[in-house]
């Protein structure tokens, strides 16, 4: 991942919004949530949701297909990995094995507790 990657997709996630729809696409899986669903499960009016959407998409984070009358976004996985892999590439002094990722060193949460850490 470029630099200039980076920091866009940092930016696409430095607001409150666009964070949490991340992290509910996150936890939707590979299959996505239909806009819709998305917008009930975080609260969210349409406008602003698509407002959202689109700075996640041009970011890399977020693809979109349409199915039916509705459109499916999902998270890309292989750019929130490039990211991580970005941010720890040097991790513990070049020996990243020695660096166990954070969310191995805590107890599993329940999904809504996920949602609001």
């Amino acid at each position: 991942m470029k630099k200039s990657d980076a920091v866009a997709a940092l930016a696409a996630l430095a607001q409150d919004n666009r964070l949490d729809v991340f992290r509910l696409l996150v936890e939707a899986g590979p299959e996505g949530m239909p806009a819709g669903s998305v917008a009930g499960a975080l609260k969210l009016a349409p406008n602003t949701l698509t407002f959202h959407f689109d700075r996640l998409r041009d970011a890399g984070l977020v693809t979109v297909r349409r199915q039916g009358r509705s459109m499916i976004y999902a998270a890309r996985y292989d750019a929130m990995n490039a990211l991580l892999d970005y941010l720890t590439k040097n991790c513990c002094q070049g020996a990243p094995d020695q660096c166990a990722p954070a969310a191995a060193c805590k107890p599993a949460r329940g999904k809504r507790e996920k949602m609001n850490a």
